[in-house]
């Protein structure tokens, strides 16, 4: 049984593994992992994103552990960044995030976290995977504790706004909380800063987290940009643990042109002491040329933050990310917090007193087109012998003008598929004909 992926366990949120009785016995089996490693009993905080399934999970998971010694207190609605900083601060032995990030309602995952930020490592995971199968016996219901919910926010909310420390007066902002949980946090850092913040789909109704809206669908953000002649949008997933950004003409920042933007006034700013950005695989072809203008390395690992963070910790490097606007800054934090990189753009824009658009200056573009399939059963690609021919196909046809990557999701049943080059429709036909073909043969 492998219920752990690249961000920890993410399925259906009526189905196994988030039935009450599984969830209790990850919620036990965390305790005794992690009261095995600190010779106590040990506490832990929960908190969850607006899903309408999110506290049932989070009660859950609470009475498992408070069954095997553990204490747990609750931050309510929360942001996985927050949830993951709070911990640090207040001394948990670990934070458990009840959230599918920018998944549909009906999707739920967990995540757990370690003081240090850093998420669950793979032999804690074994162990709670362990504990599934073991037989507990009944365990009984708790209830969550909530007294501490406020304090929680205003401590996460404090340490943001002494990240942002110009005026935004005469700025006016567009922020997209994506019905999720960054819904009554976001809009009260950028309002302090004297900003006009206009605030779109911040209210959350258990059901309607990303649906339409946030960093997964941004048409609404641009739309409202050129709507109220905003000076930037910012868009978050359901725990805000990414951004993406729009600009004034209504064009979209993305993660790679906002690591372009914070390399540069990191190094402005004395920090990016070893000219290195990490990216995955799946940034475009032109931050390769944009960072070789500034005299910035580039480096690339598989999808996923977990595989970003490994790479930033082994190079001591200071800035990484996904295209997807997971930015990480290791000096900061051991996560991605879309909120912070909010900040850090604006304060850019601010300090550079320049335009949202004139910020990614220099960045170009390749044409690149990103599309995926469902899939029954996740076998390795190349051994399906008709995908693998297509793809070779494909590569030769791009030559060294375009790349073609080909990848499974890590949270969900999808085949993925992503192709750069210099023609958009050609690309587009090329992603069709291996989408189809994939289809076919694992769909």
């Amino acid at each position: 049984m492998k219920l752990f992926g690249t961000d920890g366990i993410r399925g259906e949120a009526d189905k196994f593994p988030f039935d009450d009785a599984t969830l209790k016995q990850i919620g036990r089996g965390l305790a005794d992992e992690l009261r095995s490693r600190t010779g106590r009993d040990v506490r832990l905080l929960t908190a969850r994103d607006t899903r309408e399934s999110g506290e049932r999970i989070e009660t859950a998971i609470t009475s498992g552990a408070v069954s095997a010694g553990g204490t747990c207190v609750s931050a309510g609605v929360m942001t996985t960044p927050g949830a993951a900083y709070l911990c640090g601060k207040f001394g948990f032995d670990s934070a458990v995030v009840i959230s599918a990030s920018h998944n549909p309602y009906h999707d739920n995952g967990i995540k757990i976290f370690l003081p240090s930020g850093q998420k669950l490592d793979a032999s804690g995971e074994a162990s709670i995977e362990a504990a599934i199968s073991e037989s507990a016996g009944e365990l009984a219901d708790s209830i969550l504790d909530l007294t501490r919910e406020q304090e929680f926010v205003a401590a996460y909310s404090d340490y943001l706004r002494a990240s942002l420390k110009l005026s935004g007066e005469g700025r006016r902002i567009v922020i997209d909380c994506a019905n999720g949980a960054a819904s009554a946090i976001a809009p009260q850092i950028f309002l302090g800063s004297g900003a006009d913040a206009v605030v779109i789909n911040d209210s959350p109704d258990g059901r309607n987290i990303n649906l339409g809206c946030g960093s997964t669908h941004i048409e609404g953000l641009q739309s409202a940009v050129l709507e109220y002649s905003a000076d930037l949008g910012i868009a978050y997933d359901g725990d805000a643990d990414r951004a993406l950004f729009v600009d004034e003409k209504g064009d979209l920042i993305d993660g790679d042109a906002t690591l372009l933007i914070l390399a540069r006034q990191l190094r402005k700013n004395g920090g990016l002491k070893n000219a290195t950005v990490i990216a995955t695989v799946m940034s475009n072809l032109g931050l390769n040329e944009a960072f070789a203008v500034e005299n910035i390395s580039l480096v690339r690992t598989a999808v996923g933050d977990k595989y970003v963070l490994e790479r930033l910790l082994e190079t001591g490097s200071e800035l990484g990310g996904e295209q997807s606007g997971h930015i990480i800054l290791p000096k900061r934090s051991l996560i991605g917090d879309g909120i912070m990189t909010s900040i850090l753009l604006f304060e850019a824009m601010l300090e550079e007193d320049c335009t949202a658009s004139e910020l990614s200056h220099g960045f170009r573009q390749y044409p690149q087109v990103l599309k995926g399939v469902r899939v029954k059963e996740k076998i390795p690609l190349d051994s399906v012998y008709a995908v693998s021919e297509l793809r070779k196909a494909i590569e030769e046809r791009l030559g060294e003008s375009g790349r073609l990557v080909l990848r499974y999701s890590g949270t969900e049943p999808l085949a993925r598929v992503m192709i750069e080059g210099k023609d958009q429709a050609e690309i587009d036909q090329m992603a069709d004909e291996l989408i189809a073909v994939i289809g076919r043969e694992l769909g």
